[in-house]
């Protein structure tokens, strides 16, 4: 059975370790967008770090429903935080592209994820910090995240739980049930994870730690997803030349 208040005290430990070893007396830079992934790893941060070495970093491209979330997480766990709003940015970028370079679907979606990790490395450089990733096993599994975006960071608390064991974390942690069970949207293209996906994260979590799921079409639609998706959780291939 998972023990969540066990894991939660493991991972403030490796934290604390993390920035022992990687960056002592730097500080954790969270990109909070008012869902549990960031609320969760924030609240790590906050008791591994104290509260005065955590940043939360809010990035809305132009207005965005669900900021009254976000504004939530860091006023209760009383952090500093930022607005940079991206909205120009991604415009620029994308009124930048000439009239023979076609914009697809997909460019639209993954070019805000992008420029915020930019952000919070711009962010980070600025305030001698260290990047959060936000990711959790399930997404990573699946593939739910974009490269060089979200995918990311300097260290990630997270990415070897998945989002039924880190929601029994966020509990352990005391965060407001309106954030841990708040439905996960992309925030991109105004979905819910589990309707881009095709299946529930309850559904793909018991098929991680188990192997077992009930519907054989939504067992090859993960199967197919993770092995097409493998590649972003390995370092870039690189050639080698034989002298």
């Amino acid at each position: 059975m998972f023990d969540a208040v066990k894991v939660k005290d493991q991972c403030v430990e490796w934290i604390k370790e993390f920035f022992e070893e990687n960056g002592k007396g730097c500080n954790a830079v969270v990109g909070i967008s008012g869902g549990k992934d960031s609320s969760i790893v924030a609240a790590l941060c906050v008791e591994a770090l104290g509260k005065d070495r955590v940043i939360g970093v809010l990035m809305p491209q132009g207005e965005q429903h669900d900021i009254d979330k976000a504004y939530l997480l860091v006023n209760h766990l009383g952090i500093k935080h930022y607005v940079v709003n991206i909205k120009s940015t991604v415009d620029a970028i994308l009124s930048a592209f000439p009239e023979n370079l076609p914009i697809t679907d997909m460019t639209r979606i993954n070019l805000p994820p992008r420029i915020r990790m930019s952000t919070l490395y711009a962010v980070s450089q600025s305030l001698n910090g260290r990047v959060a990733n936000t990711c959790n096993l399930s997404e990573d599994w699946v593939g739910y995240s974009t490269r060089y975006g979200d995918s990311v960071g300097d260290f990630s608390p997270m990415s070897n739980l998945t989002v039924t064991e880190v929601k029994q974390i966020g509990r352990v942690l005391g965060l407001p049930d309106e954030l841990v069970d708040k439905v996960p949207i992309d925030g991109l293209c105004g979905k819910t994870d589990e309707e881009n996906l095709g299946f529930t994260y309850a559904e793909l979590d018991v098929y991680i730690r188990t192997g077992f799921i009930e519907d054989p079409a939504k067992k090859e639609l993960i199967d197919r997803k993770h092995k097409a998706n493998l590649f972003k959780l390995q370092l870039m291939p690189c050639f080698k030349p034989e002298f």
